[in-house]
């Protein structure tokens, strides 16, 4: 046998020396000097060396003079008032080598340029902050009270410790760059209890997310009490104890406002409204019949929970207009989701009626014209800006032409096809908010649901073992979404027709049991790419740095109550570097 040098021997070797001596560098290079962990990271933080840190005053407190002009931002003071006083976060690393000589810091004082304005889209949600030693004051000035709201929860960021300590020499300049950072949930397929909701309002808050997607009816389950049309809940509800009354969306509406959360409905019509059928058998076609009866071009729907509104009854726009009036007169919210997904043209066509159209010369196309010609210039009419599903101008069967759409009142919200898809909504002229199923559906990866599927009886390989059975499949990590940029492939101009983006938790197979680690923190990882970006000042992508932050983070949103779930070992946290891959230069 030679004993001859091994020339692959040699070349691992020589690759495991190099990759030693790198992470040697790297633990080398892991800044010393102590960090403030924020999230998501400001636009623009400065903390003066040397390091310096104060108590904070037993007597603290925040001032403004805006309380009497928006009562929300009262109710945000007097939360994180508490929340500062009380909190006393311990970091997961220390913060060392601190001075703490300076006298107390007192107070926090707000100021506030326009302090009525209201919460819509585009708000200024910009704020400085700034905490120096030269006066036992904080100053915190904002454009609105929902910039003010921001620069709250970023200074209870800065605050950690028993005693509380709190940074001095800081400032900071903040604003998102996107104004539509959102949070879309399903609570039709499962019921979510409003306290469940409301916890994941708050969560949102701390992450600066600024919208929930209250996706509230589908096929499965109609839960919200609507006071002129009743029966659709008392029928469609999956219970009288699985509702959503008048005064729990005033609850929700209220709570989002004193967190600077829009609470943004979603009535999805006129697919996904197998539930109507319960309360209005006449005006959905295809209810309660087998979904799937063989061929896919077949399918009735594209999930188990088959119904969609038939466009050619005039009943329809009886209840649809009583629906609409309803739901914005609950939600002041201007923007107003009439979904418009996933028209399956097998349902439509075993109507007698929408047959005989059809035996005429029209087409299904013409079929969802109809219904929009009916509902839209109603929904404009009540002062609405209108949302929909891509799928109204861009599915391959059935859609309308952009003329039914104007551009100054629709905005498209994309799903399908990635980056793709964003690029034809705003090439078009339309404005888009970015939920990509390849990158923001949070369900995915969790398999399918309808039954044990023989596809997964595959004992060697196949699709289902690297998807596990999930069509959107695999599971969208916090990295996957964190690496995401929704404004990819776009020139300037179509880039400021993206507003900004939202996860989208279907529920399927959620529901509150699993909601907090769902939802956390992966989304919060979605939160700093839409209000900070995912690159440094050198315009590098984030990526061991934000892992220590998001770690961090993660372990002070459980604090608070949020059960999200860990992203790595502590042992990972307690050793900074040790876990991270090389990062090219």
């Amino acid at each position: 046998m030679s004993h001859a040098p091994n020339p692959m021997m040699l070349l691992q070797s020589t690759l495991s020396l190099i990759l030693c001596l790198i992470n040697s560098q790297i633990a080398q290079s892991t800044p010393t000097h102590p960090s403030i962990n924020l999230w998501p990271k400001p636009r623009n933080f400065t903390w003066l060396p040397p390091h310096q840190v104060t108590l904070l005053s037993p007597s603290f407190t925040i001032t403004t003079n805006h309380h009497h002009h928006n009562k929300h931002l009262s109710a945000a003071i007097t939360r994180y008032h508490h929340l500062i006083k009380t909190e006393h976060h311990r970091p997961l690393i220390p913060l060392t080598n601190l001075t703490t000589t300076l006298p107390p810091l007192h107070s926090l004082k707000i100021s506030i340029s326009n302090p009525t304005t209201p919460l819509h889209h585009g708000v200024d949600e910009s704020y400085t902050l700034t905490i120096t030693s030269a006066t036992p004051h904080a100053m915190l000035h904002a454009k609105t009270a929902w910039g003010a709201m921001r620069g709250l929860e970023t200074f209870s960021q800065l605050v950690w410790g028993h005693p509380s300590h709190v940074a001095v020499g800081v400032h900071v300049w903040d604003a998102p760059l996107y104004m539509h950072r959102g949070v879309m949930l399903d609570t039709s397929r499962n019921y979510y209890p409003v306290k469940d909701v409301l916890r994941t309002i708050e969560a949102m808050s701390m992450n600066k997310v600024n919208v929930f997607h209250w996706h509230v009816t589908d096929s499965h389950s109609f839960p919200l009490v609507l006071p002129s049309e009743p029966g659709l809940a008392e029928e469609g509800a999956y219970g009288p104890d699985m509702v959503y009354s008048v005064q729990d969306v005033k609850r929700v509406v209220e709570f989002g406002l004193d967190h600077g959360v829009r609470v943004m409905p979603e009535i999805d019509s006129p697919g996904h409204t197998g539930s109507w059928a319960l309360a209005y058998p006449e005006i959905v076609t295809c209810a309660n019949m087998f979904w799937w009866p063989g061929e896919w071009s077949d399918r009735l729907a594209s999930e188990p929970g088959t119904g969609h509104l038939n466009p050619l009854n005039p009943k329809t726009y009886q209840v649809l207009k009583n629906v609409i009036h309803d739901v914005t007169k609950l939600f002041p919210e201007p923007f107003y989701h009439s979904g418009a997904d996933e028209i399956t043209p097998g349902c439509w066509k075993t109507d007698p009626t929408i047959q005989k159209y059809l035996s005429n010369g029209g087409t299904l196309s013409q079929v969802l014209e109809t219904f929009i010609n009916n509902t839209l210039p109603y929904i404009l009419s009540l002062n609405r800006t209108a949302v929909y599903w891509e799928d109204v101008l861009l599915d391959g069967i059935v859609h309308v032409p952009s003329t039914v759409l104007p551009k100054e009142h629709v905005v498209l919200q994309t799903w399908n096809n990635g980056h793709d898809n964003t690029k034809r909504i705003v090439s078009s002229g339309y404005r888009a908010i970015v939920s990509s199923a390849d990158f923001y559906y949070l369900d995915c990866g969790h398999g399918t649901f309808v039954g044990n599927n023989s596809a997964y009886d595959n004992q060697t390989t196949g699709s289902d073992s690297t998807n596990g059975g999930s069509w959107c499949g695999p599971f969208k990590t916090w990295q996957t979404i964190y690496n995401y940029d929704i404004a990819y492939g776009l020139s300037d101009e179509e880039a400021k027709l993206v507003l900004g983006g939202e996860v989208a938790l279907w529920s399927e197979q959620a529901d509150p049991t699993v909601l907090d680690a769902r939802l956390w923190p992966r989304t919060a990882a979605m939160a700093e790419t839409l209000w900070s970006g995912n690159r440094d000042e050198r315009g590098r992508k984030r990526y061991g740095e934000a892992t220590d932050r998001l770690n961090e983070w993660r372990s002070r949103m459980v604090n608070r109550g949020i059960w999200a779930e860990p992203i790595q070992p502590l042992w990972c946290i307690r050793n900074p570097a040790m876990c991270n891959t090389v990062y090219a230069i």
